[in-house]
């Protein structure tokens, strides 16, 4: 066992510990935001048929050479073909098919007059009426090729691929109802503390509500996991020792909040090492230096402090990354920006700082404010940033106007800035 060991030491050796979950086939609505498991193929063509990308004409380019509003082109009209129809009249030299956005374009037709370019002559511009056309088009235009964007076979989204909204259509549009996503992983959360109390009661003398359960649960949500919120465990051995067996039979992660620290009544460390491996107790970090990780039973174990912000910061370091990774995420890195203080900032030199702080546009660039009270034990300040502020080991002051590192806390990862 290691103590004192760097951000980066104790975020790799939690990583090295974390495997990516198994497969699962769900509902294709159910695997927005989730990693694809592996390629899935077009069953058709998309578009499945040469289809007209406008409200308009459906013409033989050649017959329109030299149209304009000066000089236009008459068509008889002979066909009116709506979206779902199948076309039955083949276009001649002098005629043309009126047809809507997504009609089948109908044979001897190789082009799309915008209805916007037209005037009737006689008729009412359907089928029987003559048509003038005030524009000269190219053959394809205004036309979506059959197979333009894939082929019958082709992959149309890659193993791997997070999906959103475009890739749920593309999916959609190529017969998937079903997908394969890394499943989500099951997260016991547990906030130890004899002082806790829930949230719908009124704290008595000496107690508090248990807060961290909703806020690491929460962010157990933002990553992809799915929270199992557990009883409070009292500061006892025993009570601690049956949370931790409990939790690691009916979960694929431990996040447990409190309890990690020297106290007379923090049982974290030495039941965990009771009943599994202690790999580290304390990361060169501020806030929350006591951060504790181990392995029980196979599953990891990740013991944060129980101050709410440094329990927050502590999730986002190393608890984040590594549920993202169990989820098939390979970017697990929020976005770094480099942004001017906008005041005098003072700090101890022997840890890294995480300050939470609000990045915006000034005038001449991104420049960054404290968001509020860096107290550990208040959560407005995370509420209102937008960022942490990351201040090196090794130094102990920085001026209004010194260019710092900024993770951006509103973005996800993997956003190339």
């Amino acid at each position: 066992m290691s103590s004192g060991m760097t951000v980066e030491q104790a975020r790799e050796l939690l990583l090295q510990n974390v495997k990516v979950m198994d497969v699962e086939q769900v509902d294709l609505l159910d695997a927005l935001g989730r990693v694809l498991a592996q390629d899935m193929e077009s069953d058709i063509d998309v578009a499945p048929f040469d289809n007209s990308a406008m409200d308009g004409f459906a013409v033989r380019a050649a017959d329109l050479s030299g149209a304009s509003e000066a000089h236009p082109v008459r068509v008889k009209v002979i066909e009116h073909i709506a979206a779902g129809d199948a076309p039955e009249i083949t276009v001649g030299p002098g005629e043309a098919s009126r047809i809507m956005t997504g009609a089948p374009m109908p044979a001897g037709a190789d082009a799309v007059v915008m209805v916007e370019y037209s005037s009737v002559i006689e008729g009412d511009g359907a089928t029987g009426s003559l048509v003038a056309l005030s524009r000269e088009v190219t053959a394809g235009e205004n036309v979506r090729l059959q197979g333009e964007e894939v082929r019958a076979g082709d992959v149309v989204v890659a193993g791997g691929d997070v999906l959103g909204p475009a890739g749920i259509g593309l999916l959609a549009s190529t017969g998937h109802g079903r997908v394969p996503v890394f499943r989500r992983p099951r997260v016991a959360v547990l906030s130890t503390g004899s002082e806790l109390v829930e949230v719908d009661q009124v704290p008595g003398p000496g107690k508090i509500r248990n807060s961290n359960s909703y806020s690491v649960s929460a962010q157990v949500i933002a990553a992809g996991g799915v929270p199992v919120r557990m009883e409070v465990v009292r500061d006892d051995m025993q009570a601690t020792r049956e949370a931790f067996t409990r939790a690691a039979e009916n979960s694929d992660f431990i996040v447990t909040t409190g309890g990690v620290s020297v106290g007379d009544f923090d049982y974290v460390k030495p039941v965990l090492k009771e009943l599994g491996e202690l790999m580290y107790c304390k990361v060169t970090m501020r806030p929350g230096n006591p951060q504790t990780m181990g392995v029980i039973n196979g599953v990891p174990f990740f013991g944060l402090p129980g101050n709410p912000t440094s329990t927050y910061v502590g999730f986002e370091m190393f608890v984040r990354p590594a549920i993202r990774h169990m989820t098939g995420h390979t970017k697990l890195d929020r976005p770094v920006v480099s942004a001017r203080l906008t005041h005098d900032v003072r700090k101890k030199p022997d840890r890294r700082y995480f300050m939470r702080g609000i990045v915006s546009r000034g005038q001449d660039g991104l420049e960054v404010l404290l968001a509020g009270s860096q107290s550990s034990a208040l959560l407005t300040a995370a509420h209102r940033g937008n960022c942490f502020v990351v201040l090196p080991e090794g130094e102990r002051e920085f001026a209004a106007g010194q260019i710092v590192n900024c993770m951006r806390l509103d973005m996800d990862e993997g956003i190339e800035l």
